[in-house]
């Protein structure tokens, strides 16, 4: 479904530049689900981030499905992220002026839905989430919690083939979390390509595949046990 050549990311600092993504090499099948491990600056929302195709300064290869994005204008980046890819943000990303209700319905509108099937598929979301009472509220009126469901209802709603989560149970209650978690084993086992972000290892657990990631580098992956000894030293790396 997905293949990464050399994916690279680096941010210029005033000491120079600052690299958050090197080298990275990784391929995602159909109906993986996938989740990517490390501490604190491994560079895993940045790898988020290009699969989602929202960050658009990264070089390397990017193919999806046979595509190659990374020779598409942004434009049609966008394009292909709207019809494929929904993302659930470790900080929500909800639109302040859209109410819930709005919000859940957006990546409906960027599809060919008739606006009563559109409707009967945002009623049964806030259903499912137990959020009904809120359609009406803004992201302002909600606890983060809340907002949390909102971002994964919105996430989900128009089922992406492919669904890419950090952290996405992070400011949920335990119950809640374990909800989501299962909604997503759901969405796998369905057929959705599932990537997330976490440090949870009971939401590890309902992964097929983990990654591992640490100063930008791919050191570690479970479909790949031999990954960390073609890694360069840490020194090496820098000089580049």
């Amino acid at each position: 479904m997905i293949r990464l050549n050399n994916i690279e990311r680096s941010y210029k600092t005033g000491a120079g530049q600052t690299w958050v993504l090197r080298r990275v090499n990784l391929e995602i099948q159909q109906g993986e689900f996938i989740t990517a491990m490390g501490p604190s600056g491994a560079g895993k929302s940045s790898l988020l981030n290009v699969l989602a195709l929202l960050d658009d300064q990264w070089q390397g290869e990017y193919w999806f499905r046979e595509q190659a994005a990374h020779s598409m204008k942004r434009k049609e980046r966008a394009e292909l992220a709207k019809k494929n890819i929904g993302m659930v943000f470790q900080s929500y990303h909800l639109l302040d002026d859209l109410t819930v209700l709005e919000n859940i319905d957006l990546p409906l509108s960027y599809k060919d839905i008739p606006r009563q099937q559109r409707q009967s598929l945002v009623a049964d979301v806030l259903d499912r989430f137990q959020i009904v009472a809120k359609k009406d509220l803004y992201p302002s009126q909600l606890s983060g919690g809340q907002q949390q469901l909102v971002g994964i209802a919105r996430a989900v709603i128009h089922k992406p083939s492919l669904l890419l989560a950090d952290e996405p149970t992070g400011n949920l209650h335990s119950s809640q979390a374990q909800e989501i978690m299962e909604l997503f084993r759901g969405l796998n086992q369905q057929g959705t390509t599932i990537v997330q972000v976490t440090h949870s290892e009971t939401n590890a657990a309902y992964g097929t595949r983990t990654i591992q990631l640490r100063d930008g580098w791919l050191v570690g992956d479970t479909a790949n046990p031999n990954l960390q000894a073609t890694i360069e030293p840490s020194g090496a790396a820098m000089k580049r």
